[in-house]
């Protein structure tokens, strides 16, 4: 276990490693110095050094993408790229230990968290840096020591207010990690005086101390890769587990990656991404929330392009069902695993009635799930998991699905592209005001996984909020079920009175204490400004 005296050092400190400055500027701990270890930090400024141009180079090809989908060019699967989705090749073999992954839970890297997820009896828990993590320096350092000591079966974690006392089970959920996009940097590490990326700095902190203990413990160094938004980016990837591999004496294929298709455009090259990462690949997952959120992002400048409200847009409706089609028969044809998308509910012991239709519902969307021959869903909630399970242990008679080819699915440009139907209303208003509101102000206070409403929400699910919030007040189309126009002023009016009733819910001591105030002032600009869908 990492030494953990709370010996604190200089806010900013400098090393050399491998002759490139590298500058932390979080505070320091003992257990910090047990994670930043002068080889760790080595192996990442030489991640960095190595693979920030090309980085920076595909950033600027998504402002370029952005342009032309600004300018009218529509998403279309890539003629150049033909070759590689009409020949016949398939991944590499899995592990054993990841053909049946039938539910999978996801959750932050919080202490208590982690045990939680690895003895929720789900075949795999992703360990989150991104979604469900607000990205304090605390809370990343401690994610990742967290995660060293579970590796290491020394973790624990005694709750001071309940007395009660968590450790890890005989037998737990296989781990993944899910490192930041490609888009975001960790500000507190420059490399060369400039912030480090975010995806190398949660990449190669974890795969340097824990590749070789995970191999001695029988398993692998298995990643969950977000936001990818070409097969180009997936290429990056693929490069950086060879060099980390090579750098450290890993066997090469030994790391595993699923990969998020969660944004519009990945859904056009998702043959091309498995190819890219064919040595590594462990399939892909629908991330329904975020994909949601980028068919807004992406089409900001499209005036018809106006979704209802967020409760309308299900799996079953058009657009998102011949995502999730597609999802599983590329997956398929390449002998790699199709992953279904997250039930966000959570169970209400408070009310038995909404508990029993919010159940229902995530019973009926896995079983759609196996039905159509996804191999494994995510839950984000331990309650969720016997529910999820059943329903595929229903349909499916091995580990996965694989075999379902699925040639009876088409799926055409067009299909991904069709703009649903559905209303907005007045309560889906104020319900992405309010829920939006409540997640920041959480975030604000270092949670990025937060109850609202009975459902799990986090960076993914209320991206969709704030970013219908920007599109129905920008747009023409942006027009209640009642035929108001949702403006600005009608917009902050309802956050002032879903602030109030807030905090009229919360009492005066909890408000006084909560980050409301600062919280409605950057939700106003998110959703005032007329560029803050791409942020």
């Amino acid at each position: 276990m990492i030494d953990e005296k709370a010996s604190v050092q200089t806010a900013r400190r400098s090393v050399t490693a491998s002759d490139i400055p590298v500058t932390i500027q979080g505070t320091m701990t003992a257990a910090y110095e047990g994670i930043l270890t002068p080889g760790a930090l080595d192996f990442i400024a030489l991640l960095s050094s190595t693979f920030e141009p090309e980085r920076q180079d595909l950033l600027q090809r998504r402002v370029q993408r952005q342009a032309e989908l600004d300018a009218g060019k529509q998403p279309d699967f890539l003629p150049e790229t033909a070759h590689i989705r009409n020949r016949e090749w398939i991944i590499a073999p899995v592990p054993s230990e990841l053909w049946d992954r039938r539910v999978e839970i996801t959750g932050p890297v919080e202490r208590k968290m982690v045990i939680n997820g690895l003895n929720s009896g789900a075949q795999v828990f992703m360990a989150d840096f991104e979604d469900a993590h607000s990205p304090t320096w605390h809370g990343t350092i401690q994610g990742q020591i967290n995660l060293y000591d579970a590796i290491r079966r020394t973790i624990s974690y005694s709750d001071g207010k309940t007395g009660k006392h968590y450790t890890l089970n005989q037998e737990t959920a296989i781990l993944f990690v899910r490192p930041r996009g490609w888009h975001l940097n960790e500000k507190h590490v420059l490399i060369d005086g400039k912030p480090i990326s975010a995806s190398i700095f949660d990449f190669g902190l974890y795969f340097y101390h824990n590749a070789h203990q995970l191999l001695a413990n029988g398993s692998g160094p298995y990643f969950y890769l977000p936001k990818l938004e070409s097969h180009m980016e997936a290429r990056l990837w693929n490069e950086i587990f060879i060099f980390a591999q090579e750098q450290l004496g890993i066997p090469q294929g030994t790391i595993k990656a699923t990969v998020l298709i969660e944004t519009i455009l990945a859904a056009f090259e998702m043959d091309e991404i498995l190819y890219e990462l064919r040595e590594h690949s462990a399939g892909l997952n629908c991330g329904r929330w975020d994909y949601i959120f980028s068919a807004i992002k992406k089409f900001r400048q499209v005036p018809d392009f106006i979704l209802p409200n967020r409760a309308c847009i299900t799996m079953r409706t058009p657009f998102m069902r011949a995502y999730s089609l597609l999802t599983i028969k590329t997956c398929h044809h390449r002998h790699a695993h199709a992953i279904g998308g997250m039930a966000a509910q959570i169970p209400n012991k408070r009310d038995a009635q909404a508990n029993e239709e919010a159940m229902a519902r995530v019973q009926a969307d896995k079983r759609r799930e196996a039905v159509d021959g996804h191999d494994g869903t995510w839950v984000a909630h331990p309650g969720l998991v016997d529910i999820a399970r059943k329903e595929f242990d229903a349909i499916m008679g091995g580990p996965n699905q694989i075999e379902r080819k699925r040639e009876d699915v088409y799926v055409s440009a067009a299909n991904l592209l069709q703009i649903p139907d559905g209303r907005i209303t007045e309560q889906g208003l104020r319900t992405n005001i309010s829920v939006s509101l409540s997640y920041l102000e959480a975030w604000l206070r270092g949670s990025g996984c937060v109850p609202i409403n009975n459902l799990m929400e986090d960076a993914a699910t209320v991206e969709i909020s704030r970013a219908q919030l920007w599109q129905w007040v920008h747009h023409p189309d942006g027009v209640l079920d009642d035929g108001r126009k949702v403006t600005r002023g009608m917009f902050r009016q309802m956050l002032d009175e879903e602030t109030q009733t807030l905090k009229n819910t919360l009492g005066a001591n909890q408000y006084a204490i909560r980050r409301l105030v600062t919280a409605g002032t950057i939700l106003d600009k998110l959703v005032c400004d007329p560029s803050s869908p791409t942020s």
